[in-house]
């Protein structure tokens, strides 16, 4: 019994870094699809502790997309605001086994 459960504790982190492995940024669209949901790359995110439609990893490089964080009007491909209610995306921020790495830049110049 105890080889079984030590067995489950070290594929979990496997399994979530397999589930999490079913997501695909569409640049040109602008989107993020997970699951089969699709959610834009651009808008008013709420970051929360649970219950998130994205998980994100935060990167000084390398990200997979590079997002600039604005005050108001999130309309172009790649700006976020960040807000407390009526989010178009909940995201939640993660250390690890994200569903994408992002990189907050100052200023926009394409992904």
């Amino acid at each position: 019994m105890k080889r079984m459960l030590l067995s489950l504790l070290c594929i979990a982190p496997l399994l979530s870094y397999a589930a999490s492995s079913d997501v695909v940024i569409d640049k040109e669209q602008c989107t993020i699809t997970k699951n089969g949901e699709t959610f834009p790359l651009y808008g008013k995110i709420q970051i929360v502790d649970s219950f998130a439609d994205i998980k994100v990893q935060i990167v000084n490089s390398f990200g997979d997309i590079k997002v600039q964080v604005v005050n108001a009007f999130p309309d172009d491909c790649g700006e976020v605001q960040i807000v407390n209610s009526f989010p178009d995306v909940k995201v939640q921020i993660v250390d690890s086994f994200a569903d994408v790495k992002v990189q907050i830049v100052n200023s926009f110049s394409g992904f």
